[in-house]
């Protein structure tokens, strides 16, 4: 990986190169620039970033990127380096004792608190959205992914353990009304896409929530059908669960009539509701206060064709 380094040259300016390390040593990849002056010293640092990652793309997070400011210099103090006063020093090669991805792990810690999912204040259930996030997998995969972050992962048992208490502090709704609070003050809620799919186990016996049910797989195995709530944007408000065999318009066509008023608060999940999601539960901010208006994706059936 290369990076930016500093070197005193013989006429005693400080030289701003790009370097390397091949075979335990440093190699000049590109020679940036000789600074004299602060001034000088700070354009070149500027123009090496640039030449080392140039057209650098920035995700659309929605997040105001944080630019770090160095500490100002103080009593003639300078940035450059100081003449040499003797002769040069031979440093051990460097030795890489463990690799992590900590900057992913740090935007995504980011992204996660400036949402306001903070408020289920919860270390290891965030580990756990940010390890899916990085690489979906099996709750015993969630170890080997916070690892490869630099992060200490939570054991098995734990995890296990924050299943119940995420069920019983109701985190799914107190993060949807994060989700609905940062869509209302970025884009708005004037328009919302909703559409459902459904994911099918391989089990023998139905039970109160998986039943077998109209499958876009042709298959006779119990199923769950799961609705996605969005804004405009793609931005995900809700997701929802029902059983296997509801019907796709009935998911959104029970709960479109439920939409809340000014003020009316979103609804949460309840009793009899608890394991089916409503799918739209949410009033425009729009002007003129009217009902937000729903598309969804209508399933093309062989039939039709």
């Amino acid at each position: 990986m290369a990076f930016v380094r500093k070197v005193r040259t013989k006429s005693g300016a400080t030289a701003v190169q790009v370097a390397r390390y091949v075979g335990g040593r440093q190699e000049s990849v590109k020679h940036i620039g000789s600074a004299h002056t602060d001034v000088e010293f700070g354009m070149l640092l500027e123009r090496a970033s640039a030449w080392l990652e140039p057209d650098q793309q920035a995700l659309d997070l929605g997040v105001t990127p944080q630019v770090p400011v160095e500490k100002p210099l103080v009593g003639g103090q300078s940035a450059l380096l100081e003449p040499a006063t003797g002769p040069p020093q031979v440093d051990a090669p460097g030795r890489t004792e463990s690799t992590g991805s900590v900057l992913l792990r740090q935007v995504l810690a980011e992204v996660y608190d400036q949402l306001g999912f903070g408020i289920v204040d919860d270390a290891v259930f965030r580990d756990l959205v940010i390890s899916r996030i990085v690489e979906p997998g099996s709750k015993l995969d969630v170890g080997r992914v916070l690892q490869d972050l630099g992060a200490d992962p939570p054991s098995y048992a734990t995890i296990k353990r924050h299943l119940k208490q995420i069920a019983a502090g109701k985190y799914r709704d107190r993060i949807a009304d994060k989700c609905f609070a940062h869509a209302a003050e970025t884009g708005g809620m004037s328009l919302l896409l909703y559409d459902v799919t459904t994911l099918y186990f391989e089990a023998e016996e139905e039970d109160d929530l998986r039943k077998v049910g109209y499958s876009k797989e042709r298959r006779v195995d119990p199923q769950i059908v799961v609705g996605l709530l969005v804004d405009r944007t793609g931005f995900p408000l809700e997701i929802g669960c029902y059983e296997g065999n509801s019907a796709e318009t009935h998911t959104i066509a029970e709960d479109r009539a439920a939409v809340p008023g000014p003020s009316r608060p979103r609804r949460g999940r309840d009793g009899r509701r608890r394991r089916r999601r409503d799918a739209v539960r949410v009033q425009s901010r729009s002007v003129g206060r009217g009902r937000a208006e729903v598309h969804r994706r209508l399933p093309r059936h062989e039939s039709a064709r």
